[in-house]
């Protein structure tokens, strides 16, 4: 992949309706120059998909798509075999990807196993047209990634602190004077919705400061999270203020997971795309 294949990659995703922007495409190739493929077809892009080595630790392959009128034809597939290939020959000990139900099974049979659920719910709403307070300061900005690099397993501070500073008026981070951070929370301005995550807390309290800030902060009607399934406050919360179930993902990987993070303070990930 390229950065001209860009415009092939958006028009793929909008015919299934993700919500992927074009700066996110960018933050693919500028992860992965090397690790991000398309398959052609009579000089057309017919499919993508990209790969992200966090630390050596583990890789995520996100962005699985094919042109809807060449579905059927082993695109997919292939597609996804040459990116295992690729990260097998760089020696990465873990590959981790969030699966649809119809790309379970078929990625079960190429060695991948299940690590937990994941449930995406959407919100379509008027926001409050109040302005809403201004982004958390740079010091802690950085004491976040420390706390993200806990739960998620890997250093991805490059990938986050471009999240933030594509919408600082969306970062969220539960912190006192002279505490640890307690909670934080990014988004993204998606093509088709305000993206919350990752959301992080270590408590019920910081988690619902948390979630009703980036609300608050968020000025677009409709507004996507994915959860994780076994939290014990994340759904309760998108379900008091009025989101609706979506649809279900299964976090999947393949090799030795060795750096699984801490799942138990995850309230909703970055994304599919992103791990």
């Amino acid at each position: 992949m390229t950065p001209g294949n860009i415009s092939a990659g958006m028009r793929l995703k909008e015919a299934v309706g993700w919500n992927q922007t074009q700066e996110d495409w960018e933050r693919f190739l500028q992860a992965s120059p090397e690790g991000c493929f398309v398959a052609e077809q009579d000089g057309r892009v017919a499919g993508t998909v990209t790969t992200i080595v966090y630390e050596n630790r583990f890789a995520w392959v996100g962005m699985v798509l094919v042109d809807t009128q060449l579905r059927g034809r082993g695109i997919g597939t292939a597609l996804l075999l040459k990116a295992i290939h690729y990260l097998d020959a760089k020696e990465i000990p873990c590959v981790k990807l969030d699966a649809t139900p119809q790309g379970k099974p078929i990625y079960a049979r190429l060695g991948f196993r299940v690590e937990y659920e994941i449930e995406r719910h959407s919100l379509t709403r008027e926001p409050d047209s109040k302005a809403a307070p201004g982004p958390a300061p740079g010091e802690n900005i950085e004491a976040v990634m420390e706390m993200d690099r806990e739960v998620f397993g890997a250093d991805r501070s490059a990938l986050l602190r471009s999240v933030a500073a594509s919408a600082p008026e969306l970062a969220v981070i539960d912190r006192r004077p002279g505490d640890p951070v307690k909670g934080f929370a990014l988004g993204r301005k998606g093509s088709r919705a305000d993206h919350l995550g990752p959301w992080v807390a270590s408590d019920g309290l910081a988690a619902r400061e948390v979630f009703e800030s980036f609300l608050l902060r968020s000025r677009r009607n409709n507004v996507f999270v994915d959860v994780m399934k076994d939290n014990p406050w994340a759904l309760a919360l998108v379900a008091e203020k009025g989101f609706q179930f979506s649809r279900s993902l299964t976090r999947m990987y393949r090799g030795e997971n060795a750096h699984s993070g801490r799942p138990d303070l995850l309230c909703a990930i970055l994304g599919p795309e992103f791990g």
